[in-house]
């Protein structure tokens, strides 16, 4: 069966960082317990697969904007988020 085009699922519905989240959990669980059917499987890892790229071009421009942030800051100087502070 062919798709007759992008999928209509929550991550082409606006949904906060916080919310496609909570989505993508859900996602996992439902994949993880191995109860769907092989169709609805894929259909759902695709959805899930969507909303982890998402979530990470989210998660990147949030990362951009702090480190933009930290070097109009008199004095200040950027250091990776996951840096220990000195």
């Amino acid at each position: 069966m062919a798709n007759a085009g992008p999928p209509a699922g929550p991550e082409r519905e606006v949904l906060s960082f916080e919310d496609a989240l909570d989505r993508l959990e859900a996602i996992v669980d439902r994949l993880e317990r191995g109860e769907l059917a092989l169709e609805d499987a894929l259909a759902t890892f695709e959805e899930g697969v969507g909303l982890s790229r998402r979530l990470g071009e989210q998660l990147g421009g949030a990362e951009r904007r702090v480190e933009e942030l930290l070097r109009e800051g008199a004095g200040l100087a950027t250091r990776p988020l996951d840096a220990e502070p000195d």
